[in-house]
């Protein structure tokens, strides 16, 4: 039973992770830490971006819980921040190898999903400024980037 609810408790971090994301995305990163995203918008050469020290905000409470979490007989508190670093490494594969292309893998994905996914960051970063952005998350995508994927992946069979 305890398995079952640890399960719970990950996959449950996890996905509100996503709206975590969302909000530290449109409220703090397209706001008061702008100066830490804009290099992520305005594509500033190099490997490394201020953007980055975004992954440190999100892995220091996910470490922090799965460390108190474990010396606390492997808590609640361990299996949130494992839900929180399994975000995070689903972020990491994502937003930076496979949109963003850090790492030159998985350039010809042919699936709706990921071709929902892409074009929604896409017309994210459209919008070069703080203001007037859409499409904050990462994993949840909004219906008519489905439409248009699908429309791609026809076209494309």
């Amino acid at each position: 039973m305890n398995t079952i609810i640890n399960i719970m408790i990950t996959a449950l971090t996890f996905i509100l992770m996503e709206f975590v994301a969302w909000f530290t995305h449109k409220y703090i990163m397209h706001g008061l830490l702008w100066n830490l995203h804009e290099d992520h918008h305005v594509g500033k050469p190099g490997f490394f971006e201020k953007n980055d020290s975004f992954f440190l905000i999100f892995a220091i409470p996910g470490s922090l819980c799965s460390i108190f979490g474990a010396l606390n007989n492997y808590s609640f508190i361990f299996f949130i921040g494992l839900g929180i670093t399994l975000y995070g490494l689903a972020y990491f594969l994502v937003h930076e190898i496979f949109i963003h292309q850090r790492f030159k893998v998985f350039k010809n994905a042919n699936n709706t999903y990921l071709l929902a996914l892409r074009r929604a960051h896409k017309i994210h970063h459209k919008h070069l400024g703080k203001e007037d952005g859409e499409c904050f998350g990462m994993l949840i995508v909004p219906f008519k980037y489905f439409v248009e994927a699908r429309k791609l992946t026809k076209n494309k069979s």
